[in-house]
């Protein structure tokens, strides 16, 4: 089957299953996590366990350790290997626009009608999703290939109302950079950048694997 004759979930389930996941043996790691913001610098410690589940220590500022627990959820939740059937069985696709350079729009239709997301090189380029009763959409502007999928490297998100469209967080642009350990690929630094110039950074140092025996 060539790609013109592939169908929109095909096109799509295809860069789904195309983006790089954790394996069932993945058994968790531990890191020292520092975040920095308005020049300041805040260290501790995470343990991510093989069901990815997190414990993070060394932060006493409140604001600071609930960002760090933000940073590590997302770390690990796009990481977590879902079937298609199990994310998307209740969901159909079809085509929308096609850009000059060949993205490709879908179209969601059933549980998460009004969702879409653009397809290019077999790589999700853009996400528009409703999430907890506001729309985000991100952006991927560029990707780290691996051996087992992709990373995305750049890309950015943005919320607004669904109901009335408005904007309601500034657009954010962040840069991920990854370390492989043991085989797996791990998070190693994030830089998240705002509209209005605010520039906060998460990194992952002196990074193990948890033993496995």
């Amino acid at each position: 089957m060539t790609a013109a004759t592939l169908s929109a979930q095909d096109l799509f389930r295809a860069a789904y299953e195309n983006r790089y996941t954790w394996d069932s043996n993945f058994p968790g790691f531990t890191a020292t996590v520092t975040m920095t913001k308005d020049g300041q610098s805040y260290t501790g410690q995470v343990k991510v366990d093989a069901k990815l589940k997190s414990e993070i220590t060394g932060f006493d500022q409140g604001e600071v350790l609930n960002a760090v627990k933000e940073q590590i959820w997302e770390i690990t939740i796009h990481r977590v290997r879902r079937s298609f059937e199990d994310t998307h069985a209740k969901n159909t696709f079809s085509f929308g626009n096609k850009d000059e350079d060949g993205t490709q729009e879908i179209l969601v239709g059933g549980a998460n009608a009004g969702d879409r997301y653009k397809v290019k090189d077999n790589i999700v380029t853009l996400v528009h999703r409703h999430i907890h009763g506001m729309v985000v959409t991100i952006d991927t502007l560029s990707v780290h290939p691996t051996e087992a999928g992709y990373l995305s490297h750049r890309y950015t998100s943005i919320y607004h109302n669904p109901q009335t469209g408005e904007q309601v967080k500034p657009r954010q642009h962040f840069t991920d950079e990854y370390q492989k350990v043991g085989g797996y690929y791990i998070l190693s630094k994030r830089t998240i950048a705002d509209e209005q110039g605010n520039t906060v950074t998460f990194s992952l140092d002196n990074i193990q694997l948890l033993n496995t025996v």
